[in-house]
């Protein structure tokens, strides 16, 4: 069938134990989905007829050996192994982790070949992902690393985008990664994408302080008066509207959150923790600064439900949605900067 202005959605299936195809299989379920882009699985028609055995899952699939084979009124499996899995639904296993780099490898590498518009990523485990050739903390780090761009984390839905100055790495390390550069690139990446990916023209950005209180004056910590106040200060100089910094409890415990378009965390738990306590199961990871698009739900690999059919798909799902949104966005934005109005 003859691809009518439809936008692939690539989607690597995560870990093989976890809900990652589970939460696939559901969200294709309602054919309407259909009507809005032309989603291509990389994994194998084994791996997914297993998945849709143990669901008792009535998404069709169609299986296909070469990407240009993609039939656009169906959900596509692009098998990418022929060998046999071994399949334990609920464990942490190496050869899981193996398949899972292997299915995110290849979508990654189709995209930047611009063979899929978008990529959709299902959940890892980061433990049992980890080899030569994937040694990373998890999907970001790998994701800059193939992609063009420098990266940030942003967990978003409709009223609340929370992007984060330092990402996967140990709470010890924060404070001394912490800098005026990082967060001045931090910022200027939150900026460009609230702009490109989300059609804000002129977004407002909050910058919260890594200590309690944001140090009171310098009696629990010195990095607000040190180092983020006079990135802000330096930050606004150039015309963009960021305010901060400001304490995080009170900040999410007040809804200030609600009178910005974008948010910076200086580390992850300060602002994932505010972030699905708000929003779990409706939220989208999505990492902007990338020359590609990728999202992918808020949850991880769900191994305690695996293969129980308890999965809720609504993140999956919302992920999809988000990547085809911001792909539109992006495409608009860039027609419009391309093409930018004469003055005489």
């Amino acid at each position: 069938m003859d691809k009518v202005d439809k936008i692939i959605v690539g989607i690597s299936v995560g870990d093989l134990n976890g809900i990652g195809i589970e939460v696939i299989l559901k969200t294709f379920e309602d054919k309407r989905m259909l009507d809005f882009c032309t989603p291509v699985l990389f994994g194998s028609t084994k791996v997914v007829s297993f998945h849709k055995k143990a669901l008792n899952s009535p998404t069709l699939i169609n299986g296909i050996t070469e990407i240009n084979q993609i039939n656009h009124s169906k959900v596509n499996l692009f098998n990418i192994w022929k060998e046999d899995v071994d399949i334990e639904l609920g464990k942490e296993t190496k050869i899981s982790g193996v398949y899972a780099a292997k299915s995110l490898d290849i979508a990654v590498e189709l995209l930047k070949e611009k063979k899929i518009d978008v990529l959709v990523t299902a959940p890892i485990n980061k433990e049992t992902i980890q080899s030569e050739s994937f040694n990373f903390p998890g999907h970001t780090e790998f994701l800059e690393e193939k992609l063009e761009g420098k990266s940030l984390m942003i967990l978003m839905t409709d009223v609340l985008k929370i992007g984060l100055i330092t990402g996967h790495i140990p709470i010890s390390e924060v404070a001394s990664t912490i800098s005026p550069e990082l967060i001045k690139e931090k910022v200027a990446i939150l900026h460009h994408s609230l702009q490109q990916d989300f059609g804000i023209n002129k977004p407002k950005i909050a910058v919260l302080g890594l200590n309690p209180h944001c140090g009171d004056k310098g009696v629990i910590g010195k990095e607000e008066d040190e180092i983020i106040k006079p990135a802000i200060e330096e930050i606004k100089e150039s015309g963009k509207l960021v305010y901060g910094p400001y304490a995080a409890d009170g900040f999410f415990g007040a809804k200030t959150y609600t009178q910005f378009d974008g948010i910076l965390a200086m580390y992850h738990d300060q602002g994932l923790a505010p972030f699905k306590a708000l929003s779990f199961g409706n939220g989208v990871n999505y990492t902007a600064g990338l020359s590609e698009i990728r999202t992918s739900p808020d949850h991880g690999t769900g191994f305690e439900i695996a293969g129980k059919n308890t999965a809720n798909p609504s993140s999956f799902k919302e992920a999809v949605f988000r990547a085809i949104a911001i792909f539109k966005s992006r495409k608009e934005y860039q027609e419009l900067t391309r093409n930018p109005l004469k003055t005489k």
